[in-house]
């Protein structure tokens, strides 16, 4: 499956709440979805209340339909009691490369 359509999004947890967020976003209930090919999640080194998501997708159709969804909504807002301030999104196709974990 090719991906068409992709963002890096960060985000800022309160302090101390970094690997909370991290795990639920790593447990997504909402996923799988067959149009979600690419799913990373990732902290920065020097704050680890700064998380990173990079998705891919089909199409960008397939993601907002996704997000439509009942269930996406319910995990998008069980993430927010965790968040400060405004997440970052930035356009991003994911294209390829190694992942090992």
């Amino acid at each position: 499956m090719n991906v068409q359509h992709g963002f890096h999004a960060s985000m800022t947890a309160f302090p101390g709440r970094g690997e909370e967020l991290t795990s639920l976003l790593l447990a997504a209930p909402a996923l799988p979805d067959e149009n979600c090919v690419v799913f990373l999640v990732g902290r920065s080194a020097a704050d680890p209340d700064v998380v990173h998501v990079t998705e891919g997708w089909t199409s960008r159709e397939a993601h907002a339909a996704f997000f439509a969804g009942e269930r996406a909504q319910a995990f998008v807002a069980s993430l927010q009691p965790l968040l400060t301030g405004e997440s970052a999104y930035t356009d991003e196709v994911p294209v390829g490369g190694k992942a090992a974990f």
